[in-house]
């Protein structure tokens, strides 16, 4: 008896050292294999599978079961569905398929047995056999698994602790193993190394991007520099910007020291009018302005406008990185929930707790403010130049949403990825220290990519009929965030991404400085692998699910640009025309003015840079974004008014989007938030079989209110169409909280939206079985699920029952530009 507790004692002292062993020899195979029916990665090795488990189906993949077999490699969590076709041996390779989790995006494993639930930590012990497996994931899913009865008590046990000890939650390190276990193989490293780029989008790496970029805009007064070409003028700036034409290198490098890192005002893009958008961060006013440093900084600043130049400031209405890290964590804690615990938000509390997190606030923030730049931009004939002090985190999303909101081609999947890699990759965003994948530091941290998806979902959500791009690829570019393996998200400069691909060294010289130096090797490290793009989307999904990435639109004209301004008169033209040439306004908290010390050159006693800047009448005490919105209309009645008398013409392409921001139309994304969750903590707590769900009960009440309303409701005719609201939807009436005006249902609903069904008209993909969970109720019934509203809010004018509001004829005819806040 003692020589076999020895013995087995032995045998779990080498199981660490079996696995490393099966690890190394797994990554000498030639090609990719099928183990167990698990399409495995050229190196990826089984560490422990489990037969007859079923997959709970989120609503976007149909809810119910699905029965398979779960693995657990070095690399990822893989589901394999029962009846799934053989994967083709000649296909590229996949990194995750459809039911499949990395080990990196794991946050916490959570075992659910008889009438217990506990956290599985790499060092904790089960005392009991896990029923369920409940996986968090850091992109906000929640995966949850059911073992059948007949599962093998040890198998059950055996993934679950492999799964806690493989996982491992992220530290330094340890991202640079996982990147090695997915892409680490000589086979994988010679796949991505041979695999060509999306020719279809811009990269915005080369000068010749740059150039068709302004070739497509029609921007002819502009040229691309090479001036910070070895990053010596600005570590975070790429290395090519965009510059006036009349300014020459030479003098502009004697503008980046006044400007915070060297972020001098560059060129982003052109509206068909004529104006300009720029970005810049803050002013250094410790520095001495020279008469010919003022001429240059003055040419950089209007760009090749010279009468009219308005700085926005973004640091004063806009949230600070902390604030959108903090408003995050809020809100990923009232969505995720947490079964492990039974700390959870009362349903009566759920939309002030909501509100609490100021989430929904900040992405409204970012849209009034993004529509404010848009209706600038749309008068001509000035430069609207974004300011932020260090110019790389709220600047970037509010030229980003500029240009959804006015240019349909930046709404297309290939436009919007180029659009990314403009504004984002090449403009020095923080990826890595925002995303924090090392969790080196949590100062740093702060997910204001996520916001901006966000801000592109309620843009979607409103418009969606304008956009090519769907809410399937945000969804996945918002997972894909938290996969570290892709270059796009592992650096915070384009100097970051060269020294990485280039062993980049410097070299210090009495003449020329620190300077970048190549080494004799400039070739990638072999020991690291090549890291692909996250626009490579045939690594990451199927065929089918990226078709699901775009839907057809109607074809957008070809741009005719105003090379020479808009030539019509409109409302900065009439607004600021007293304004003198060269006058600098500065657009902060929805109001003009003209502060003496904007540029800070000017405060200066020199009479010869002295501007008359008062004022325009027009400006006072009058909100920005509303007084912009009443001189659009204005200028706008006579052609609204001819065109009602005849056929409507085209809709203007290029007219902003401007989004609608009150409280009822503010909606959370539900299928990124609140994918996973809901369906977990509703049925991840056992239940007996016989007895149904809280939650079924509360839908069969429901039901039963609906059927008595309908029975004492008068029955109208058919094909009447009448103005009150119908009694049969109880949601006309209470879909508004006095906590923030948040809809509870969408007051407007379309027509062919199908009514509610009772919960015992389910159905479930998997096998009926004895352990099978009560069935799901029907799309009013999970919990949480009737607090947000549904896609109807841009379609209210279509309703028959829509009553617009008095003086609505006299607004533009741009989709949502009627009413803002």
């Amino acid at each position: 008896m003692l020589t076999g507790s020895r013995t087995t004692f032995k045998v779990r002292q080498m199981l660490p050292d079996i696995k490393e062993r099966m690890l190394s020899q797994s990554s000498i195979g030639a090609r990719s294999r099928d183990v167990f029916g698990l399409r495995c990665l050229p190196g990826e090795c089984v560490l422990q599978r489990t037969v007859m488990v079923r997959k709970k189906l989120t609503a976007r993949e149909g809810r119910g079961w699905l029965s398979g077999t779960l693995f657990c490699t070095h690399f990822r969590v893989a589901f394999v569905p029962q009846d799934s076709p053989k994967a083709d041996d000649n296909a590229d390779p996949i990194l995750l398929g459809d039911h499949d989790i990395a080990l990196a995006s794991i946050e916490k494993v959570v075992a659910v047995g008889p009438n217990r639930t506990k956290l599985v930590t790499p060092n904790s012990s089960l005392k009991f056999t896990p029923e369920e497996l409940v996986l968090y994931c850091r992109d906000m899913r929640v995966m949850c698994f059911l073992f059948d009865r007949l599962t093998p008590d040890a198998q059950v046990i055996e993934i679950t602790y492999t799964i806690a000890k493989t996982y491992q939650p992220l530290k330094p390190g340890s991202v640079l193993a996982f990147q090695n276990a997915a892409l680490g193989s000589v086979e994988m490293k010679q796949f991505l190394s041979n695999r060509r780029r999306d020719s279809h989008m811009n990269w915005f790496e080369s000068a010749s991007d740059w150039e068709q970029e302004l070739e497509r805009c029609g921007a002819t007064s502009w040229r691309v520099s090479s001036v910070n070409d070895r990053f010596e003028m600005s570590n975070s700036l790429s290395k090519f910007i965009v510059v006036p034409q009349k300014v020459l290198d030479t003098e502009l490098k004697k503008s980046f020291a006044h400007f915070n890192e060297g972020r001098i005002p560059r060129w982003c893009w052109r509206h068909p009018r004529g104006s300009d958008l720029l970005r810049m961060s803050s002013f250094q006013n410790n520095i001495y302005h020279e008469k010919d440093d003022i001429r240059n900084l003055e040419m950089v600043l209007f760009g090749c406008q010279s009468s009219l130049c308005v700085v926005v400031e973004l640091g004063d209405e806009l949230p600070s990185p902390a604030d959108i890290q903090l408003a995050h964590s809020r809100l990923r804690a009232l969505c995720l929930g947490d079964i492990s615990s039974s700390v959870s938000v009362p349903d009566d509390k759920w939309l002030s707790t909501l509100e609490g997190t100021h989430w929904l606030d900040y992405i409204r923030s970012c849209l009034r403010k993004a529509s404010e730049v848009s209706c600038l931009l749309r008068s001509g004939h000035l430069t609207v130049a974004l300011q932020e002090v260090e110019d790389r985190d709220m600047s970037c999303v509010v030229s980003s949403l500029v240009q959804v909101m006015c240019d349909p081609h930046y709404r297309t999947q290939q436009g919007f990825q180029g659009l990314v890699q403009k504004e984002w990759v090449m403009a020095g965003h923080r990826f890595y220290s925002r995303i924090n994948y090392h969790r080196e530091s949590d100062k740093e941290e702060s997910p204001v990519f996520l916001l901006f998806l966000d801000c592109v979902w309620h843009l979607w959500f409103q418009f969606p009929s304008r956009f090519q791009l769907t809410d399937d690829f945000l969804l996945a570019l918002h997972d894909s965030v938290h996969l570290p393996l892709f270059s796009t998200f592992l650096s915070n400069c384009q100097r970051e991404r060269c020294k990485r691909s280039q062993n980049v060294g410097q070299l210090y010289t009495p003449v020329n400085g620190w300077r970048d130096m190549l080494g004799p090797d400039s070739s990638s490290d072999t020991s690291d692998p090549p890291l692909p793009p996250v626009w490579d989307w045939a690594l990451q999904y199927s065929r089918e699910r990226r078709d699901g990435f775009v839907q057809p639109v109607a074809p957008t004209p070809p741009l005719q640009p105003l090379l020479n301004g808009n030539l019509n008169t409109n409302l900065d033209t009439h607004r600021l025309a007293d304004a003198g040439p060269g006058s600098v306004f500065l657009l902060s908290r929805g109001a003009f003015t003209c502060p003496a010390n904007l540029p800070p050159w000017r405060s200066g006693g020199s009479g010869a840079y002295r501007k008359s800047h008062r004022r325009a009448l027009s400006c006072e005490n009058v909100p920005g974004l509303e007084r912009l919105l009443k001189a659009w209309a204005l200028t706008e009645l006579p052609q609204n008014t001819a065109a009602a008398s005849g056929p409507k013409g085209p809709l203007d392409p290029y007219e902003p989007l401007l989004p609608l921001l009150m409280g009822p139309c503010m909606s959370l994304w539900r299928e990124c938030y609140l994918r996973g969750a809901l369906h977990a903590q509703a049925f991840s707590h056992p239940v007996s079989a016989n007895r149904p769900h809280p939650v079924d009960r509360l839908a069969q009440e429901v039901q039963q209110l609906r059927d008595q309303l309908a029975q004492l409701s008068p029955r109208a005719a058919p094909d009447t169409l009448t103005v009150t609201p119908d009694p049969r939807r109880p949601d006309t009436n209470l879909n508004q909280s006095a906590n923030n005006s948040t809809f509870l249902y969408s007051a407007l609903r379309p027509k062919s939206t199908p009514p509610p069904t009772s919960t015992n008209q389910h159905t479930s993909r998997g096998p009926p079985s004895a352990s099978a969970p009560p069935p799901r109720p029907t799309r009013d019934g999970p919990k949480h699920s009737f607090l947000f509203g549904h896609s109807a809010v841009a379609e209210t004018r279509s309703d028959p029952r829509y009553h617009p509001p008095p003086g609505a004829t006299k607004l533009p005819k741009s989709n949502g530009s009627s009413l803002t806040s």
